[in-house]
């Protein structure tokens, strides 16, 4: 039994479609940490589909919003599906016939429709009106104006107040003694940057008390997604991260979370093509040496899991955790498979991005590691913290990249072995 808060309906399009549909026209990117307008929302857009990075953002504005929403919805080839990192992930484990997932997002109707039946929702969770996130697609290689996306990836935007305000948490922690859960899945941290520094700091402690009322002996997974400001960043890891045993993130969050905190590699201003190998190394090092499990410091964090587009590395301090190889190579397989909506790995569907040799830090005197296709996961060793590293094999053209982070992270816990402590 699994058991997940945080959910609304992903809907998902082509972006230059979106804003063609919204009357805009191609123009310069610019990012906003807050959308406040649909001419924001275009230079976001642009901004991020010129990086081919993937982003999402807070609309300020409802009666805007659900206009933009609504003709979303209703655009030809426009396609619902089950959202939110939490619910994906228990949509993605309700596959597994053995699981009983419990799902404390705010539900809607159409959302409702849209799940497994394995994933069982509180009725205190139910609402009459859905909350939509609007996924805007692009494509490697498309352009719009003089921009022309270097990869496929999505621009994410909503304005969810429910997941925002994570109004589901109490709720999902007074049905712990019921649902009996093996693992908790945490995600919408995120979601409350649309509140304001005040509420979003009352929310934050209440989300850390509920937390901490989460028995001991369950273990807690955290899935990141993309955020922008560095101070609420900075307060979930040193308020959050001590309180779970595992987290998610891509090359984003990483690179956002070191800034956030001054950590090493802070002074990078982005990743050009794919991150270095040895900077994320360093960096989720850094993670669990500072804010991770060790006898001096009361901190539960044990596990990182690690996805960009060529790789994952997932990281485990010794002695917590077991099944590593297994568990990086199933999330690997979920992200080729999932992309390309296969059910197995097609060979004439995917391509090797990941380097072919790599070193292990750019700080410390470093291993070079040259990729081995016998045996594809390569495994080194840093003062009692273990990082196991697998290529992905990547869809050249994918149909769908929202969730796959989710579906990897989702994955990489279903393989995952707990030692009892």
């Amino acid at each position: 039994m699994w058991q997940s808060v945080n959910a609304c309906v992903d809907v998902v399009l082509s972006g230059v479609k979106l804003l063609e549909a919204l009357g805009l026209e191609p123009g310069d990117g610019k990012n906003h940490a807050v959308l406040n307008s649909r001419q924001d929302l275009k230079e976001a857009f642009t901004h991020f589909m010129e990086k081919g990075a993937a982003a999402e953002r807070f609309f300020s504005n409802a009666e805007s919003f659900h206009h933009i929403a609504r003709i979303a919805s209703e655009y030809p080839g426009a396609q619902l599906y089950v959202g939110g990192n939490a619910a994906l992930i228990g949509q993605k484990l309700a596959t597994n016939p053995d699981l009983k997932i419990l799902l404390c997002g705010p539900v809607g109707p159409k959302l409702h429709e849209l799940l497994d039946d394995n994933v069982v929702v509180p009725p205190e969770s139910m609402q009459e009106r859905d909350e939509f996130h609007l996924i805007l697609e692009y494509q490697a290689g498309e352009e719009w104006g003089q921009v022309r996306a270097p990869n496929a990836n999505r621009f994410i935007f909503s304005h969810d107040l429910s997941n925002g305000a994570l109004n589901m948490l109490e709720v999902f922690v007074s049905s712990l003694d019921e649902f009996q859960p093996d693992l908790v899945v945490l995600s919408g941290l995120h979601m409350m940057e649309g509140q304001s520094k005040e509420m979003r700091q009352r929310r934050l402690m209440e989300a850390v008390a509920s937390i901490s009322d989460i028995p001991t002996d369950i273990p807690i997974h955290l899935e990141l997604a993309s955020m922008t400001d560095q101070d609420f960043m900075s307060n979930i890891m040193h308020q959050v991260f001590p309180l779970v045993n595992s987290i998610g993130l891509n090359e984003q969050e990483l690179l956002f979370l070191t800034q956030s905190a001054s950590g090493p590699h802070a002074s990078l201003a982005s990743w050009s093509g794919v991150p270095d190998v040895g900077v994320v190394s360093d960096i989720l090092f850094w993670i669990l040496k500072e804010h991770g499990k060790t006898t001096e410091r009361a901190s539960d964090l044990t596990r990182i899991h690690f996805h960009t587009l060529a790789y994952h590395i997932l990281v485990t301090v010794d002695g917590y955790w077991g099944n590593q190889v297994a568990a990086v190579a199933a999330g690997a397989r979920a992200a080729g498979t999932q992309a390309c909506a296969t059910e197995t790995i097609d060979t004439s569907k995917v391509f090797l991005k990941a380097p072919l040799e790599f070193v292990t830090s750019q700080i410390e005197a470093p291993s070079k590691i040259s990729l081995n296709p016998d045996e594809p996961v390569v495994h080194w060793h840093r003062e009692g913290i273990s990082f196991h590293f697998t290529p992905v094999l990547v869809c050249k053209d994918p149909v769908r990249t929202v969730g796959l982070g989710d579906a990897i992270s989702a994955e990489g816990l279903l393989y995952s072995e707990v030692y009892p402590q």
